[in-house]
């Protein structure tokens, strides 16, 4: 009885990871028909919103940073917003202000006006250009997705996610966001530069032809829905434990630290990177249509999880050393098993 009673439950969360891979690669395919390239910058920002997370881009202007979110809300059905980050925003500009008002009676009271922030889709454009004060206001809504005003708890809808936007190159006048608040961003993905073919296409979409029209696939409860789903998917201990020791691999005074990390790194990832490793993970494992997490899925998206969370020394910062490149021979060197 109980072996059947296995059986049934093993077939039932079969077919929820197959629907999982199915529409997460109806969404992954709508979404591409509006983002030209960048399939690496639509899976991650995918994966962070199936999961739970947060996303930091990183790249110049006009990569269509502001277009894949739009088109992430029309695909999925959610409300979206962009606020553009400058330095003399204020926190009230993005969680709202209360506001004096009387009723009907001539009585008056506070009323709270909810800002942009009180959506479920937020593009937060170059985040970096605003001050340390207003980028705190981001802090609580992106942890625990509400906002506390006048000693007043506001939950928002869920799902909630943001992506904020930072240009690597112009510097001057910018505010870097500190080491807490990117350890709220589950990924940091650097949006690289398209190539000839895809500057063609891009002209060609946007310019010479109609504008791409795309389809609803999904919605918000379905999406909560899905969530649902990965915390069925099975981490075996080892899995765990390689996603701790690549983790500890950061880390300079750790016995799985390489030579380059002890020599360049000041501080390796927290421990919040390693359950961002098995958040992604289990997308990873249920997009492939498998209930359990195996070590490559651990290390698909380790660079993006890790690289924000690691710190350089001074002699990393000197001799002008990728982060990504330190954690890229960490996936090489640390044992899948031990």
């Amino acid at each position: 009885m109980s072996q059947d009673i296995t059986t049934e439950t093993s077939d039932m969360l079969q077919h929820e990871a197959d629907r999982f891979k199915d529409d997460y690669a109806a969404a992954q395919a709508e979404v591409g028909k509006m983002i030209v390239g960048q399939q690496r910058v639509v899976e991650a920002t995918l994966t962070a919103l199936f999961s739970g997370g947060n996303v930091l881009l990183e790249g110049v202007p006009g990569l269509g940073k502001t277009e894949l979110v739009k088109a992430m809300s029309r695909v999925l059905d959610l409300e979206f917003r962009r606020i553009q980050f400058t330095p003399d925003l204020m926190p009230a500009d993005i969680i709202g202000t209360s506001m004096m008002s009387s009723d009907e009676a001539g009585q008056y009271r506070f009323e709270f006006r909810p800002g942009p922030i009180f959506t479920q889709l937020l593009l937060a454009d170059e985040i970096n250009r605003a001050s340390p004060k207003t980028q705190s206001a981001l802090l609580e809504t992106m942890q625990e997705a509400s906002v506390t005003t006048g000693g007043t708890v506001h939950h928002l809808e869920q799902p909630f996610f943001v992506m904020a936007t930072q240009n690597p190159i112009e510097q001057e006048g910018t505010y870097p966001l500190p080491e807490a608040q990117l350890d709220r961003f589950m990924f940091k993905v650097e949006v690289p530069f398209p190539n000839r073919s895809e500057i063609n296409e891009v002209v060609s979409r946007t310019i010479l032809k109609r504008p791409v029209e795309l389809q609803k696939l999904l919605d918000s409860a379905q999406i909560m829905e899905l969530r649902g789903v990965l915390d069925k998917v099975v981490v075996a201990d080892p899995m765990r434990d390689y996603a701790v020791r690549l983790i500890l691999s950061t880390h300079p005074d750790t016995e799985f630290a390489s030579e380059d990390i002890k020599r360049f790194i000041r501080w390796g990832a927290s421990p919040r990177a390693a359950q961002g490793l098995i958040r992604a993970a289990r997308v990873r494992a249920l997009s492939q249509g498998r209930v359990h997490v195996a070590f490559e899925d651990i290390r698909y998206f380790a660079i993006e999880v890790l690289q924000h969370r690691v710190l350089l020394n001074y002699d990393g910062q000197a001799e002008n050393i990728l982060i990504a490149e330190l954690i890229a021979d960490s996936l090489q060197q640390v044992a899948e098993e031990i």
